[in-house]
């Protein structure tokens, strides 16, 4: 698996093209957003026992981080997200970002 979603999604903000999640050498998440002539690119940090916190198994952490962004496209549009970040603050910002990583976690399994 190559870390992208292909294709367009629906989100709350309109259709994005795709994220692209690549693990860098230092543990952390280089994200791309695209979205037509629009890209974002973010630095994300998933800390080591968060995953699990969230139901999530060993090992998914890249799947954890590209459903981490669709919620938040689903909530703003991927200009106003933070460049640089821990995906823990995503909670601070959006209280059902846990309940709903849950879901996702076993949806996805």
């Amino acid at each position: 698996m190559d870390g992208s979603w292909p294709g367009r999604f629906h989100t709350t903000v309109g259709a994005v093209g795709s994220i692209r999640a690549t693990r860098a050498k230092d543990g952390t998440f280089e994200v791309e957003v695209r979205d037509g002539a629009i890209t974002t690119s973010h630095t994300v940090t998933v800390p080591p026992l968060l995953p699990e916190a969230l139901g999530w198994a060993p090992g998914r952490e890249d799947d954890l981080v590209r459903q981490s962004f669709e919620f938040l496209l689903e909530r703003e549009p991927a200009t106003s997200i933070l460049r640089r970040f821990s995906l823990e603050v995503i909670g601070d910002y959006f209280p059902d970002y846990g309940r709903e990583m849950a879901r996702r976690a076993d949806r996805d399994t």
